[in-house]
C-alpha cells in the first residue's frame, strides 16, 4: 500500500506529485518541529525506548547485606501447651483429693471442680493381700483355703482389724453387720461395697459372673468377706438355692469344695437358707469339720431356730457365731428403722450383737446411715470376725470353748 498511513511524512512518494508535496511538506515541517519539542520534553519524563521499541528504565542498585535470621528454640515433638488457670486449679484440686483420701464423684465423669457427691474413701484398713500363697492348695476345682505350714489361718490373716475409736468409752457395746447377696447384681454389689463402711462384713454369693473381681474390690475397700454357701431348705427343690447346694442324704464335700474355689480372701462361711441341712447333724458335721480344718470361721445367719451349727462347733475346734437378728431388708422403711432400733437396744443390753441383711435397693442406704451413726451413739461397729468365738482344738475335744 502507498497511502500516508503506511508511508508517513511523504517519504517514498512518486515524482509527478512534487508540488502538492512541497506545500504539504511545509506544513509538515512545522508539525515536525513541534513534535520535536514535545519529544524532547517527553524524553525527560518518559522511560527510554530499547532497540526493539520497548520502553525501559535504569535504576541504581545497592547491595545491602541481609539481616541474620533469628534462631528459633529447638522444637519439642508434641509439646503440650502450658496449662491455663482453670487447668492449674483443677490439677491442684485433684492433688488435694488424692492426698487427703477424699473421693469426689461427679456427674458424667467430669473432672474437678464440678463435684456433686463427696465420699470419704476408706483404705484397706490393714487387710492382707489375697490369695496368700501360704493359705491355698491347688485342687481340681481350683484354689481352696487351708491352714499354712506355719499355723497361719485364713480367718486371721484375711480378717479386718477391729479398730475401736478412741472417742468411744471403755467397754462400749460392739455390733457387727453382715450384708449378703453381694456379687449377684453388679449395681447393688457396687452400692454395698462403696456405700457401706469398711467395717461392715460382706457375704458373697458364689454364682456371680465376676465374683472373684467383686471379692477383690470389696477387700480393697476395707470389707472383710464371707463365702455364702447355699444349703438345703425344707421345701427343696421347690425353693432351690442354686447349683452345688449342700444337701442331706449325700456327701456334700465335693459341692462345698466347688463353692470354696470360686474366690479367695474370705474369713469364713455363712449359710444361705439351709433350714433342713443345718438341722441334721449327720449332714452338717462333715461340712463344719472341713471348714474348721481349713482355718475358717462359720457364721449361722440366725434364720432357723433348729440349726445345730453353734452347738456342734465347740466339739470340732471351729470358730463360730450365730446372728442375733436377721434384718428384713424388704420391709417398709419405717419397719426397717424399727428393726434397727431393736438391734441397737440388743447390743446395749448384751454388750454385743450380730445382724444379717441382704443387699437390696433402698435398704443399703438406710443400713449405711444407721451404722455410720453408731459411734456417735456410743456403739462400736466391728467386723464379724471380731465376735466369732475362738475355740482351741485340744480344748474342743474336751468340749470346752475359750
Amino acid at each position: 500500500m502507498t497511502d500516508e498511513l503506511n508511508q508517513p511524512l511523504g517519504m517514498g512518494g512518486p515524482g509527478p506529485r512534487s508540488r502538492p508535496v512541497r506545500r504539504r511538506g511545509a506544513l509538515l515541517g512545522v508539525a515536525a518541529a513541534a513534535a520535536a519539542g514535545v519529544a524532547a520534553l517527553a524524553a525527560l519524563l518518559a522511560p527510554k525506548m530499547g532497540g526493539d521499541g520497548q520502553p525501559f528504565a535504569t535504576a541504581r542498585i545497592e547491595m545491602v547485606e541481609p539481616p541474620k535470621p533469628v534462631e528459633a528454640p529447638p522444637a519439642v515433638a508434641d509439646a503440650p501447651s502450658p496449662p491455663n488457670e482453670a487447668e492449674r486449679n483443677a490439677g491442684a484440686i485433684a492433688d488435694i483429693e488424692r492426698l487427703s483420701g477424699v473421693k469426689v464423684t461427679r456427674g458424667g465423669g467430669g473432672e474437678a471442680p464440678g463435684a456433686l457427691v463427696i465420699r470419704i474413701e476408706e483404705s484397706g484398713s490393714g487387710l492382707a493381700p489375697a490369695p496368700d500363697k501360704r493359705l491355698v492348695e491347688k485342687t481340681r476345682d481350683g484354689l481352696l483355703p487351708r491352714i499354712g505350714v506355719d499355723g497361719a489361718k485364713p480367718m486371721d490373716v484375711y480378717a479386718r482389724p477391729a479398730d475401736l475409736s478412741a472417742r468411744l468409752p471403755a467397754g462400749a457395746p460392739r455390733l457387727a453387720l453382715v450384708v449378703g447377696g453381694v456379687g449377684l447384681n453388679a449395681r447393688l454389689s457396687e452400692s454395698a461395697i462403696d456405700d457401706l463402711p469398711g467395717a461392715v462384713t460382706l457375704a458373697l454369693a458364689p454364682y456371680g459372673a465376676a465374683v472373684e473381681e467383686t471379692a477383690a474390690r470389696a477387700r480393697a475397700r476395707g470389707h472383710e468377706i464371707l463365702l455364702q454357701a447355699p444349703m438345703e431348705p425344707f421345701d427343696y427343690p421347690h425353693e432351690n438355692p442354686g447349683p452345688h447346694t449342700l444337701r442331706t442324704g449325700s456327701s456334700s464335700l465335693d459341692d462345698l469344695h466347688w463353692l470354696m474355689s470360686r474366690f479367695s480372701g474370705y474369713v469364713g462361711v455363712v449359710n444361705f437358707l439351709g433350714a433342713r441341712f443345718t438341722a441334721e447333724a449327720a449332714a452338717l458335721t462333715p461340712v463344719l469339720s472341713d471348714v474348721a480344718a481349713r482355718g475358717l470361721l462359720y457364721l449361722d445367719d440366725g434364720t432357723s431356730p433348729r440349726s445345730l451349727a453353734t452347738s456342734l462347733a465347740s466339739g470340732l475346734g471351729l470358730a463360730a457365731a450365730r446372728a442375733d437378728a436377721a434384718i428384713d431388708a424388704r420391709a417398709k422403711p419405717q419397719d426397717l428403722d424399727k428393726q434397727l432400733a431393736q438391734l441397737e437396744a440388743l447390743a446395749r443390753r448384751n454388750g454385743q450383737a450380730i445382724a444379717t441383711a441382704e443387699a437390696l435397693p433402698g435398704a443399703i442406704a438406710r443400713l449405711s446411715r444407721f451404722v455410720r451413726d453408731l459411734e456417735r451413739r456410743g456403739i462400736a461397729l466391728v467386723p464379724v470376725s471380731a465376735l466369732a468365738g475362738r475355740v482351741d482344738v485340744s480344748e474342743a475335744r474336751a468340749g470346752r470353748a475359750k
